[in-house]
């Protein structure tokens, strides 16, 4: 069975362009043929902010669109967060969306493809991989950086990447998939030494 990979767009506001750069991104990870590769939209969950009275950890959401997200992350093997740069930092819904559950990012990989100005959204992809740490995610070093995106998006709304950005997306898909396999086996070993101490 392929690993399974969500390709998340962590903006939600009106008139972004990250759902035009997820879908190139998602493309070459299908091409790329190592992961069954879903698109998720964060626009489509709608989650409120931190609106869950239980804490994460204990997985009791009262909540529709928690309990859709928190199904969404769980089936998943790795990620890719593909993010703008809001003042130097990722978007509020992106934040909210990895701090409202915990258990399902746990000893899973991933990866950021971020776009913005001269910094490529940079700024943002450090600052997000430091709070995915926090949930127990493992965050490559590699990221992908879009400077200056509008160059790279045509007439025709088709985002069209350079080639270092094709080259830095394989490389990170190729990390992505040997850390996925580590992790889901460690998943597994530490799933089995809970039912043991159960």
């Amino acid at each position: 069975m392929a690993l399974k990979l969500n390709i998340i767009i962590g903006s939600t506001r009106p008139g972004r362009v990250g759902p035009i750069v997820a879908r190139w991104l998602t493309q070459a990870a299908r091409e790329h043929g190592r992961f069954d590769v879903e698109l998720v939209d964060l626009a489509d969950f709608d989650l409120p902010l931190l609106n869950e009275a239980a804490h994460p950890r204990l997985q009791q959401y009262a909540n529709e669109p928690t309990k859709r997200w928190s199904a969404s992350v769980a089936k998943a093997d790795a990620f890719i967060f593909v993010t703008p740069e809001y003042d130097y930092f990722p978007p509020a819904s992106l934040v909210n969306a990895v701090q409202v559950l915990m258990k399902e990012w746990s000893y899973k990989p991933a990866g950021v493809m971020s776009y913005g100005g001269i910094s490529g959204g940079l700024r943002s992809a450090q600052v997000l991989r430091q709070l995915l740490v926090n949930v127990n995610i493992h965050p490559l070093p590699q990221t992908v950086p879009v400077p200056m995106v509008p160059q790279f998006i045509g007439e025709d709304g088709v985002f069209r990447p350079n080639k270092e950005m094709k080259d830095g997306a394989g490389g990170m898909l190729d990390e992505l998939h040997k850390w996925a396999i580590a992790l889901k086996t460690l998943r597994a070993e530490e799933t089995q030494r809970q039912l043991e101490d159960a």
